[in-house]
C-alpha cells in the first residue's frame, strides 16, 4: 500500500509523526507523509524526517522515496517526526494557484494555446506556450480577470477524481474544474497581488513569469 499523502487532506499541516516503512541506505519510505515530492511542475517541499534533512524527494508511481543525510540511523518500524518548511510550502501553494488561474484564463480567452512547459518555484512560477507574437499583449486582460478571481476570495474545492489511482482535481465554482495533484489553497484570496512578466524563449515560444507582490 503506498504512502498516505496527508498533504492532500491538510496542506496546511506542518508536522506529524510517521512510521518508517522501509530503509535502503539513505532512502526511506513512510506510512504517511506531509512532505510533497516534485510533481506536475511544483517543486518539492523542504524539511526533515526524524530530524534529518531531506536531500531529495522523488515520486515513483504512487510511492514517495525520501533521500536523507547518509548517517540518519533510522530503521524500519521506527517512528519519525516529519516537519516541513512552512514558509516555502505556502509560497509554493500561492504561486501554484496563481499559475493555475492564469493558465485557465489563457485557455479561456485565447483558444487553448499549447502549453509547452511549467514550473513552480518558491520565488516565481512560469508558464511556457507555443505562441506567435508577444504574449505580454494579453497581460492587461489576464490581469484584470485574474485580479477579480483573487479579490473575490472564492472557495477552492480539492478532491479525488479517482481515489484508487490517486488522481486529483481542484475546482472553483462557475470558473473551472482542473485535474491537478498539487497542494492547494483554501481560497483564492490567499494568492495575493500578482505580477506578470514576459520572456521570449525562442521563435514561436513565449513565457509568462508570475510573481507575488508582498505588502
Amino acid at each position: 500500500m503506498p504512502v498516505e499523502k496527508i498533504f492532500w487532506e491538510d496542506p496546511y499541516l506542518t508536522e506529524l509523526t510517521a512510521g518508517v516503512r522501509g530503509v535502503d541506505g539513505a532512502v526511506v519510505t513512510l506510512d504517511r507523509t506531509i512532505f510533497y515530492a516534485e510533481s506536475g511542475g511544483q517543486e518539492s517541499d523542504a524539511g526533515t524526517i526524524g530530524g534529518f534533512t531531506v536531500v531529495h524527494a522523488e515520486k515513483r508511481g504512487l510511492e514517495i522515496y525520501y533521500t536523507l543525510e547518509s548517517a540518519h540511523g533510522l530503521r524500519t518500524g521506527d517512528e519519525a517526526s516529519v516537519r516541513i518548511d512552512w514558509d516555502r510550502r505556502y509560497r509554493l501553494m500561492r504561486l501554484h494557484f496563481a499559475a493555475e488561474i492564469v493558465l485557465e484564463l489563457v485557455y479561456r480567452l485565447y483558444g487553448r494555446p499549447q502549453k509547452i512547459g511549467a514550473h513552480i518555484a518558491r520565488d516565481k512560477a512560469r508558464l511556457d506556450f507555443a505562441w506567435e507574437g508577444r504574449i505580454s499583449d494579453a497581460f492587461p486582460g489576464l490581469m484584470e480577470q485574474a485580479s477579480k478571481i483573487i479579490e473575490a476570495d472564492l472557495p477552492i474545492i480539492s478532491g479525488f477524481s479517482n481515489r484508487e489511482q490517486e488522481t486529483r482535481y481542484w475546482e472553483i465554482q462557475d470558473f473551472a474544474r482542473v485535474p491537478c495533484g498539487g497542494t492547494h489553497l483554501r481560497r483564492t484570496g490567499e494568492v495575493g497581488r500578482i505580477r506578470l512578466k514576459r520572456d521570449n524563449i525562442g521563435r514561436g515560444k513565449e513565457r509568462v513569469e508570475i510573481s507575488i507582490l508582498e505588502p
